[in-house]
Order: structure tokens, then C-alpha cells, then sequence
């Protein structure tokens, strides 16, 4: 069994209790509320690595083969897509099932702040594809004395559930595979499907006088199949059904 469920419910009870983000200054513009989240592992006892900050996922878990990316927005602001430097999003990394956090919190001054609203997902919901594996290469022979590498360092930008699912304002919102086994604890807050694109890029090619890139297709043999999930609330909430955009 996956932890997901009580980590879940141990975000949504920090934000029933008005358990605050705490930003060491104004500098700190992304980790903030990764701590905040790091919170709710250490109330659970759920014992992770302490990876740093460049590594992926920013909580892998210990005892169970499952990790957690956390993923701070600002509100208003961004909130259809985000950037993954350097990692694809992906329901499965490393033989670890993957999670993500997308937590809003308000545009202030101040250093501490509660949490706007709050989507933990399956990695799946954001993509499916668990065969791609990122690295990042590099050509040598650039400029005019032939001695400058390019090197290709890849950033996704992936859409978030704010940009893909309606009625997740001001709401704590668990999505998980229609498959997944959840206890009374949560209440279910609508169906939703994803449906694989009729097309699968498998590269692309920038051209360094014309500044175009071009992206390299090919026929999807899974076209229109349906990836299901369902998502959860905490059991007698009363914030409105969600629904696909």
C-alpha cells in the first residue's frame, strides 16, 4: 500500500489547522513551501533521504519504493504549467512510484502565509510514459575556432491539474489511478480522463542559422486510449465536484 493516503491527509489537516509557510526571506523563492511539505513527512515519521537540490524527486521515501516532487506556486500567478528543469514528469523514476505536490500560497510581503489550495497527484495524471529517459548531451565544433560545446540541457514545461482540472480553487484535492484502493477516509470528487495524443514526439532539430526548431513524429500505436483517475477529498468536505477542462 502506497503512503500517499496518509500523507494527503496530514497536508489537508496542516492546512485545516492553519499551519503556516515560513519563508526565511524574500529570497526564498522556491523551497519554502518544500519545507512546509517536509513538515508533514516528519509528523508522519515517514523517514526519506535528504536529497539536494538539484536531485529528483525532492522527497524519496525510505521504506516504501515512492518519492514526492513539490512543486511551490505563486497565487496569482503562474498556474496552467510549470517548469521541470531537467526532468520529465513521470508516474514511475527509478523503480520509485512518484507523486507531486502542487501547493499555491498568496503573492506577499510577508514571511509567513498560509496555503492557498493544494493538488497531490499521480505522476501518471502529468504523463504516462515511463520508458523515456532524460540525459543531456552536447556537440562540440561551435563557433568560429571550432573549441565551443552546445550543450543540450532539456527544460519541460508541463502542464499542472490548476491548468488541466476545474474547481480546485481554495480546495485540498488528492487524483489517483481509477485502480487505486483508498479507504473512508476520503470522499470521492469527481471522474477524470486523460487520452493519449494521436502523435508521440521522438525528437526534434534546431537549426543554429535560423533559430527554428522542428519537432520529429510519429504515429502514437496507444492513440486515444484512456488513462482514468479519480479525484478525492477529505471525507465530508463539501467543496464542488472537479471536471476535466
Amino acid at each position: 500500500m502506497s503512503s500517499v493516503i496518509d500523507v494527503f491527509y496530514a497536508c489537508a489537516d496542516a492546512v485545516v489547522r492553519g499551519e503556516l509557510i515560513s519563508r526565511e526571506s524574500k529570497r526564498d523563492k522556491e523551497f519554502h513551501f518544500q519545507d512546509w511539505f517536509g513538515k508533514r513527512l516528519d509528523e508522519l515519521n515517514a523517514h526519506y533521504d535528504v536529497a539536494g537540490r538539484n536531485t529528483y524527486p525532492d522527497y524519496p521515501l525510505v521504506m516504501r519504493p515512492e518519492g514526492y516532487e513539490i512543486k511551490g506556486l505563486a497565487y496569482p500567478g503562474r498556474e496552467a504549467s510549470y517548469d521541470a528543469n531537467s526532468q520529465m514528469p513521470t508516474g514511475l523514476h527509478n523503480g520509485r512510484r512518484i507523486f507531486y505536490v502542487f501547493g499555491r500560497y498568496p503573492v506577499t510581503d510577508e514571511n509567513e502565509y498560509a496555503v492557498h489550495d493544494l493538488v497531490i497527484c499521480d505522476g501518471d495524471f502529468l504523463n504516462a510514459d515511463h520508458d523515456y529517459v532524460h540525459k543531456n548531451k552536447h556537440v562540440k565544433g561551435f563557433g568560429t575556432y571550432g573549441d565551443i560545446m552546445i550543450r543540450d540541457r532539456k527544460m519541460y514545461v508541463a502542464p499542472t491539474p490548476f491548468g488541466l482540472v476545474e474547481n480546485l480553487e481554495r480546495q485540498v484535492t488528492l487524483i489517483l489511478p481509477e485502480s487505486e484502493e483508498v479507504d473512508d477516509r476520503l470522499q470521492v470528487a469527481g471522474e477524470l480522463i486523460r487520452t493519449e495524443a494521436q502523435n508521440l514526439v521522438v525528437g526534434y532539430k534546431f537549426d543554429l542559422q535560423t533559430n527554428q526548431i522542428q519537432a520529429d513524429t510519429v504515429p502514437n500505436p496507444n492513440a486515444g486510449r484512456e488513462h482514468r483517475f479519480v479525484a478525492y477529498r477529505i471525507q465530508g468536505d463539501r467543496g464542488p465536484s472537479v471536471r476535466m477542462k
